[in-house]
């Protein structure tokens, strides 16, 4: 996914019944969107830096929480193998009947 992203864009598009037209593929509307959802975009952006916002009996949240590196795997440094079988079970249960897979 993230050597040819753009191809998953594509294919997001289609599957939410949102197809690309031929024109926006020439335009470059997909790499466009590619890169205004990267990473290094989002991250970079002052509200996620420096924004925050109340997230219910937590209090106030800074935005940058939510990102680190943005490295594939990385997760493995911050959850136990148990938080993420529990996670993987979470979404296991969240995508049942959906006709999508882990």
């Amino acid at each position: 996914m993230m050597e040819d992203t753009a191809v998953y864009v594509k294919k997001l598009a289609d599957f939410i019944g949102y197809p690309f037209s031929f024109e926006e593929i020439e335009k470059g509307s997909v790499e466009k969107i590619v890169n205004m959802c990267s990473f290094g975009n989002l991250s970079n952006l002052e509200v996620n830096k420096s924004g925050k916002h109340r997230e219910g009996t937590l209090g106030v949240i800074e935005n940058k929480i939510y990102f680190r590196k943005g490295k594939v795997g990385d997760w493995e440094n911050y959850l136990t193998p148990e938080m993420a079988a529990q996670l993987d079970s979470i979404t296991l249960q969240k995508l049942n009947g959906s006709g999508l897979t882990l």
